[in-house]
């Protein structure tokens, strides 16, 4: 037993702590959870934690249902939200086969697979996501209007009496305790919607904490009366949520996409990552924005909605460093200083599975890298104002525009399809199939109200 599984085992007895949840997602980016007691967790350290894979997205057929659930102790923390009652912990698990092989669709285990394989490079991956969501008065009812949203605040606003204010400074009060650094939070710009922006850390532990960061709001959100929704775009006139995610390379404590000799602070190795994330970004949407209200929020266009925010979801493979339609940007004021030099990928959402989709970023970059691509220059002006000619003449792609069109340009993609494995692939690109199949039977209140009256 090593010195975490003893300090897990000693913090146990020490707190009085009743039920330890173990932790995993289904191929969807679903939270998943098991609760032990803590007279089971040194077992379940050693052996892992049975269930029957055939019940969770994606994880097994019936013949081969057997799974495990394997906790990573360095992931324990006591949970803040039970306070009034018996104490309860939680841990991420891996998930393996009976025989000890990581199962094919554990999605943390393809992140861990594809950093891996840049660590095999001298590289680290560190991520920044900057998590939007909305707060509602009231829990969605099936059939009904989305609920209306908290307040009528836009970007940075405050006010008297500020519902939004208080939710964000108890949430960010739970996460600290849960030992998840906060770097700052606001309103954002639609009524009701809120950011909170995680510090940076490695890859592995900012997805760990992005499914923690969704719990811990809706946590908080129940206990005040209202509810959290992740959902892309609630509201047709408003702005829909992201997930921007700053992002580098490091060599050891060397940030390789640093040089202080180029115009953007860009090193070479920068310029190929951004120029594989271009090149490659059609066929990783499918993952990045993996439902079909994703697509409601990436427009195409920069228009404003009747709430008067403008909303600036990329639509276009194109890069620059003060351009919010991009879907890569370099944030000049992180240049000046070697440790915080990075690139802002602005194309997730969300609600995507955190470790299915910097999995495929990271391999879309480390592709530009061992590829040695070429970055274009820099756009200058909104991408929108660009005709289609030019665009096209400038060789800058448009991004799929819905959920059919991203799973099939994904479908033809060997990068995807080496970082998500072939059984991975297979079942997401079903999945996301029958999603889009049922999607297109519905009939819509925007099709009865625009047509039922002239037809």
């Amino acid at each position: 037993m090593d010195k975490q599984q003893e300090f897990v085992l000693r913090t146990l007895e020490e707190r009085d702590i009743r039920f330890v949840r173990l932790w995993f997602t289904d191929v969807l980016g679903v939270l998943k959870s098991v609760e032990i007691a803590p007279a089971e967790l040194e077992g379940a350290l050693a052996e892992g934690i049975g269930f029957d894979g055939s019940a969770i997205e994606g994880f097994a057929r019936l013949h081969e249902a057997d799974m495990l659930a394997r906790p990573d102790p360095s992931t324990f923390q006591v949970l803040p939200w039970r306070e009034d009652g018996p104490m309860s912990a939680r841990m991420f698990c891996d998930v393996v086969t009976p025989d000890g092989r990581p199962a094919v669709a554990d999605s943390r285990w393809v992140l861990r697979r594809t950093l891996a394989a840049a660590a095999d490079a001298g590289f680290t991956f560190y991520t920044h996501p900057e998590i939007e969501f909305f707060l509602l008065k009231e829990p969605p009812r099936r059939g009904q209007p989305t609920p209306p949203p908290v307040d009528d605040a836009g970007y940075f606003d405050v006010s008297a009496n500020d519902v939004s204010h208080d939710f964000r400074q108890q949430a960010i009060g739970m996460l600290e305790r849960l030992g998840i650094s906060v770097e700052f939070s606001h309103h954002e710009v639609a009524p009701g919607q809120q950011e909170i922006d995680l510090r940076y850390a490695d890859a592995l532990t900012i997805a760990d904490n992005v499914m923690t960061l969704r719990q811990v709001v809706k946590e908080v959100a129940l206990r005040q009366g209202i509810y959290a929704t992740f959902m892309p775009k609630p509201f047709t006139d408003h702005a829909g949520s992201g997930m921007h995610t700053h992002m580098s390379l490091f060599e050891g404590d060397r940030n390789a996409f640093y040089d202080p000799t180029d115009e953007y602070r860009l090193s070479k190795v920068a310029r190929a990552f951004i120029a594989g994330l271009l090149a490659h970004a059609p066929e990783i949407t499918a993952v990045t924005n993996q439902w079909v209200n994703s697509y409601k929020r990436l427009i195409g266009d920069a228009t404003v909605g009747e709430g008067g925010e403008l909303i600036e979801a990329p639509a276009y493979a194109c890069w620059g460093h003060n351009i919010r339609s991009a879907l890569v940007r370099v944030p000049l004021y992180k240049q000046s200083k070697a440790n915080s030099a990075r690139v802002e990928f602005r194309l997730p959402d969300s609600a995507c599975n955190p470790y299915l989709a910097f999995a495929v970023i990271l391999a879309a970059g480390m592709r530009g890298i061992n590829g040695g691509y070429e970055l274009p220059p820099p756009l200058v002006e909104d991408v929108h104002s660009l005709s289609e000619s030019q665009r096209r003449e400038r060789g800058i792609v448009p991004l799929p525009g819905s959920l059919a069109q991203a799973i099939e340009v994904m479908e033809s993609s060997t990068l995807v399809r080496q970082t998500l494995g072939n059984e991975l692939f297979d079942f997401f690109l079903r999945n996301k199939r029958a999603e889009w199949s049922a999607y297109r039977r519905q009939v819509t209140q925007f099709e009865v109200n625009r047509y039922l009256p002239l037809l």
